[in-house]
């Protein structure tokens, strides 16, 4: 990544089978999401019905292969999509025509990837109920939309900000607690950050050296972010929308208001917090006075800000700060897509070779050095980002991309975060290349039904050839030579 390159002007033009072939995929992987996403226990469309079997069997096989072969499609219009772009033969019209056309399908499907969707319903009935969701978890309902959650989180108090909490109690409230319409109405609202990011990336582009239909195809056209944050209802898409458009806000010279807002993603998750001491550099750097002065005028407007909307979005939900603390539950995820959890296990099952031990002493010593590796690369982008100005963001972005690397849990949709700082940033064709193969792998890695694949060798191993070969396609077509024809 790079900034500060020149801008060529937007080319126009739709390309319509390329879209419709993202359709095609993400209709596919509606349907087959009926059989082999995270469905409900008991879903009353299909419960009892002559379409039960998709569910058990063979049916369910069906349903899965259908599934892949979407996402096939839907990776494969992704890249046709993105090498279009790179060669300027297509702009920013027609990768907003794709978000538009790939979303669509995705809202109305049954929640794939992940669970979480049930979590955030069943959080927010818990505050209907006048019950404290910081401090109980699901399992207390007994009601439809606790019986879906997972059983790691049934037990687990909400992790959530006051304004998302107060989000899911008004979709729980309008849809009458209804699992199925909660869930549709849920994404809705998630669309909300959707909207913002695609009216956000063009801005932080022409501030940040990039194409906005790069930006574009990088952040908002990406399966990752589609397939994993519209199809699995994630409230990281509220929260990226919020960030970006807040970060548009400071770089137009807004800076309260781009303050504001991302105080609000914070209000939403906890992450969005990492971007604001970026922001507040590049606030200092506009202000008159000596370096010191400037910072100390921008640290107090800044805190001043955060405080205000923080105090006013809490006050207004009626819940406390519980969620903070409840943030540790997330450590209860193990998987080596965090560095520090990937090094404890590694180094556990060595020694068990030789002795048995356990775990947990190996998990807690590395997650704490990898918390203060973190520290310390968050301290260094700060201290380099003082100038401000679009460099502010980038390091705000590398930043990002450390939290994702270092926390001691991360799940694949959290790449996101980074992905949507860094979108705006003039990309090599390399740099675009890696988001390519990453962007596949972190989307596949995660079974339909929401349970991880990162142990499954065989399928990780697939996983990366499809990941490689879409990587090589973006700049080359049908490197396989399939086909002596290419569109």
């Amino acid at each position: 990544m790079r900034s500060g390159a020149t801008q060529a002007p937007d080319p126009g033009g739709i390309p319509i089978r390329t879209i419709l072939l993202g359709v095609a995929g993400v209709m596919l992987v509606a349907l087959g999401g009926t059989g082999a996403g995270a469905i409900l226990k008991r879903d009353p469309l299909l419960t009892d019905t002559s379409l039960s079997w998709i569910r058990y069997g063979h049916g369910h096989d069906l349903a899965t292969a259908i599934l892949y072969v979407g996402l096939g499609l839907v990776i494969w219009a992704w890249v046709r999509l993105g090498r279009m772009v790179r060669n300027r033969h297509v702009g920013s019209q027609a990768v907003l025509t794709a978000v538009v056309a790939w979303t669509l399908p995705l809202l109305f499907a049954p929640p794939l990837f992940s669970k979480d969707i049930y979590s955030y319903l069943a959080q927010g009935q818990i505050a209907l109920n006048g019950l404290d969701p910081y401090k109980v978890g699901p399992a207390v309902l007994q009601s439809p939309l606790s019986d879906n959650v997972s059983w790691v989180w049934q037990n687990t108090p909400a992790p959530y900000g006051p304004l998302f909490l107060m989000l899911a109690m008004g979709v729980v409230g309008v849809t009458n607690a209804s699992v199925i319409g909660g869930v549709v109405l849920m994404r809705l609202v998630l669309g909300v950050g959707l909207a913002m990011l695609v009216w956000a990336l063009p801005g932080l582009a022409r501030h940040l050296g990039g194409r906005p239909a790069i930006a574009l195809w990088v952040a908002a056209a990406n399966p990752l972010m589609l397939v994993h944050l519209i199809g699995g209802a994630h409230n990281d898409l509220l929260m990226v929308g919020m960030l970006a458009a807040g970060c548009l806000f400071v770089l137009d010279r807004k800076h309260v208001l781009g303050i504001a807002l991302v105080t609000l993603a914070f209000a939403v998750k906890a992450t969005a917090v990492v971007a604001l001491p970026f922001l507040v550099l590049v606030w200092a750097r506009r202000l008159e006075g000596t370096r010191t002065a400037q910072l100390g005028k921008a640290i107090a407007g800044g805190v001043t800000t955060f405080t205000a909307v923080f105090t006013a979005t809490t006050l207004a939900s009626g819940l406390d700060l519980g969620w903070i603390p409840a943030l540790s539950s997330s450590s209860t995820i193990v998987n080596w897509l965090s560095l520090p959890s990937a090094v404890g296990d590694f180094v556990h099952t060595v020694v068990s070779a030789f002795v048995r031990v356990e775990p947990g002493w190996f998990m807690t010593i590395a997650r704490g050095l990898g918390s203060l590796l973190l520290l310390y690369i968050a301290w260094r982008q700060w201290r380099v980002a003082e100038d401000g100005g679009p460099e502010a963001v980038r390091r705000a972005a590398i930043t990002m991309l450390a939290v994702a690397l270092l926390s001691p849990a991360t799940l694949p949709w959290y790449f996101s975060w980074a992905l949507v700082l860094g979108a705006g940033l003039a990309w090599s064709t390399k740099n675009l290349q890696k988001v390519t193969f990453f962007s596949v792998f972190l989307l596949l890695v995660t079974f339909p039904n929401g349970d991880t694949a990162l142990y499954s060798w065989g399928y990780l191993l697939l996983t990366v050839a499809v990941s490689a070969l879409a990587c090589v396609t973006l700049v080359k077509p049908d490197p396989l030579r399939l086909s002596s024809r290419y569109t």
